[in-house]
C-alpha cells in the first residue's frame, strides 16, 4: 500500500491559501482530499447570536483541533471520517457532516494549522502562503461580505480586534515551521509550480517505500 501524504498549508486569512489548493487539487483529481480548519470550529449552541458574533475566531481556542487530528490519522490508518460543517452566516456549526474517504494525497488547510503541532507532526510537507496584509484585508473584506453575509463595519470591527492580533500572536510566527514560504500567494506563478515539482516528487517517493 502506497504511503498517505499530507500537506499543509497555512497563512494569515485570505493570503491566498485557496487558490493554491485549488492548485495543487487540480494535478492530482480524484487521488486528493481537502480538510479545512475551519470546519472544526467549535460549537457553541448555548450561546446567543449576538454572543457568538463577538467570540475570538482566531484565536487556537476557537478550533476542536484535536478532533481534527484524529480525523486525519484516521484517514491515513484508511478509515473514512465525518468531518463537521461550519456554517459561517450563523456563527456556529451546522447539525451536518460530511463523510470524507481516504485519499493518497491530504491537504490541511487553515491559518493556524502550522501552530498546532499535533497537526505538523502529521504532515509530510508544510507551507506557509505569505501576502501582504493590505491586499490580505481587501479579499478578506470582499469575500465576507459575498459569502459570509457579513456587513463592512462588522468585518473591520473583527479584523482590529482580533484578526490582526491574532495573526501577529500566532499565524505570523508559524511561519517558521514551514518548508515552503511562497510570496504574493495565488499570484506567484513561479512559487506555485516549484511547490507542484516539489510536491510530485515527494509523492513519487512515498508510493516507492
Amino acid at each position: 500500500m502506497n504511503r498517505v501524504c499530507v500537506v499543509g498549508v497555512a497563512g494569515g486569512t485570505a493570503s491566498g491559501k485557496t487558490t493554491i489548493v485549488k492548485k495543487i487539487a487540480e494535478y492530482f483529481g480524484n487521488d486528493l482530499v481537502v480538510i479545512s480548519h475551519d470546519s472544526y470550529y467549535k460549537a457553541h449552541d448555548n450561546m446567543t447570536y449576538e454572543e457568538r458574533s463577538q467570540l475570538n475566531y482566531d484565536h487556537p481556542d476557537a478550533f476542536e483541533t484535536e478532533r481534527m487530528a484524529n480525523d486525519v490519522r484516521d484517514l491515513i490508518k484508511g478509515h473514512p471520517v465525518e468531518v463537521p460543517v461550519y456554517d459561517f452566516t450563523i456563527h456556529n456549526r451546522s447539525e451536518d457532516t460530511v463523510r470524507v474517504e481516504p485519499k493518497p494525497v491530504i491537504i490541511l488547510e487553515g491559518i493556524l494549522i502550522l501552530e498546532n503541532k499535533e497537526l505538523r507532526d502529521l504532515m509530510d510537507a508544510k507551507i506557509y502562503v505569505d501576502t501582504d496584509a493590505d491586499e490580505r484585508l481587501m479579499r478578506r473584506i470582499k469575500r465576507d461580505m459575498v459569502e459570509r453575509a457579513r456587513s463592512i463595519e462588522s468585518i473591520m470591527d473583527q479584523y482590529a480586534n482580533t484578526v490582526k492580533p491574532m495573526h501577529e500572536e500566532f499565524v505570523e510566527p508559524s511561519k517558521k515551521y514551514a518548508d515552503i514560504i511562497i510570496p504574493r500567494g495565488g499570484g506567484n506563478a513561479t512559487g506555485i509550480e516549484m511547490l507542484m515539482e516539489y510536491l510530485k516528487s515527494l509523492i513519487a517517493l512515498g508510493r516507492e517505500d
